[in-house]
């Protein structure tokens, strides 16, 4: 019997390995698998590559996971916000690598990893600082640069609603990156507030089939912290 459901957050993330490259998705707080990321840094997994929309905001989430050590390198498109001031204490330092992709090409970069897409070609970027070193063409008269696409070892997602073969929905605008990591990675590990019947989601309702997910945890739709850790096997 196929059974993705795992008794704990801890649980679900016990094999991320030191030097793994982690994708999380949401965008701000919208998305945002919060208790995943506390549960990494509970289970303390360090030398991280980051793919992410931005860098953390406040003390919290992503920015805990920064101040506390755990990320060498750092893939995203927004790291410097009003309240960004972890990431930008750690970059100014020199703790902390940055790779710098602007958003449509980080969200492509991501699916064309998922769809088995050995890269592409785009207009962004073109002429600036984050074209050097790649390749370039002129297409029908407009120039190129070429995009590599981005894997990932383990991406956690959160989803509202998901059963125990790993079929996901999502609450709105919370979809954002959520489809397109689970697809890139290895190892996707979504964390729900619903856990379904088997066969009570419409499959037209269904956005993330379960062959992208290897993993599902659920967490109370108002847990905000590692509290609900302890279970873990």
């Amino acid at each position: 019997m196929i059974d993705k459901l795992r008794s704990s957050v801890l649980d679900a993330l016990a094999d991320i390995h030191d030097g793994a490259t982690v994708m999380i998705g949401g965008f701000g707080g919208a998305g945002q698998p919060a208790e995943l990321i506390d549960g990494l840094i509970a289970q303390g997994a360090r030398d991280l590559v980051i793919v992410n929309n931005n860098a953390g905001n406040g003390d919290t989430g992503l920015a805990a996971l920064l101040k506390n050590g755990q990320v060498r390198k750092i893939i995203c498109s927004f790291p410097r916000q009003a309240d960004s001031h972890v990431f930008d204490a750690l970059y100014r330092a020199g703790k902390l690598e940055l790779e710098l992709v602007p958003q449509g090409n980080l969200a492509e970069r991501i699916r064309a990893a998922g769809a088995g897409i050995g890269g592409f070609f785009t207009p962004t970027g073109y002429g600036t600082d984050l074209a050097k070193g790649k390749e370039t063409r002129e297409i029908d008269g407009r120039m190129y640069v070429f995009e590599s696409p981005i894997h990932a070892d383990f991406a956690l997602i959160k989803a509202e609603q998901g059963d125990r073969w790993g079929n996901l929905t999502y609450r709105k605008t919370a979809r954002n990156f959520g489809p397109i990591m689970a697809m890139a990675a290895k190892v996707s590990i979504a964390s729900v507030h619903e856990v379904a019947e088997l066969g009570s989601i419409d499959p037209e309702h269904v956005i993330t089939p379960g062959l992208f997910v290897q993993r599902i945890v659920q967490v109370p739709r108002t847990a905000t912290g590692p509290a609900g850790f302890k279970a873990a096997a």
